[in-house]
């Protein structure tokens, strides 16, 4: 059972990664200090995408299932929502690609805004 919850954690914090990637730099606009842990994270799933690595976090879920004897996903919350956004069957080299550029592209889009906000003279508030 600890092991069930432990894969089930690893889906979460999985999933809240992609998210802070995706949409941290509309944290960045209120605090400046958190790029310096968006950047790199930026920079990591991008990588990590225009490589065609596997994310770590994909291997010690899937030990931990393993280590649960719970390797087919049943229909809890965490598995039939959230499984499917992080691990798509048509996952190909080409979508990775595209998946990669999208993190570049909202965030180079993100940054640009905040940057010409405050050479401008204005904070947002």
């Amino acid at each position: 059972m600890a092991f069930r919850v432990l894969a089930d954690a690893t889906v979460l914090v999985h999933a809240a990664f992609v998210v802070f990637v995706v949409c941290g730099g509309l944290l960045v606009a209120r605090w400046p200090r958190i790029a310096s842990v968006h950047l790199p994270a930026v920079v990591w799933a991008a990588w990590v995408e225009f490589a065609g690595w596997t994310c770590p976090l994909t291997p010690l879920e899937n030990w931990l299932r393993s280590e649960a004897d719970d390797p087919i996903y049943t229909s809890s919350f965490v598995e039939h929502y959230l499984l499917p956004i992080l691990y798509p069957a048509l996952l190909s080299r080409p979508l990775q690609w595209v998946l990669g550029g999208l993190v570049l592209f909202i965030n180079l889009a993100v940054y640009t805004a905040v940057l010409w906000r405050r050479a401008h003279g204005g904070r947002g508030r």
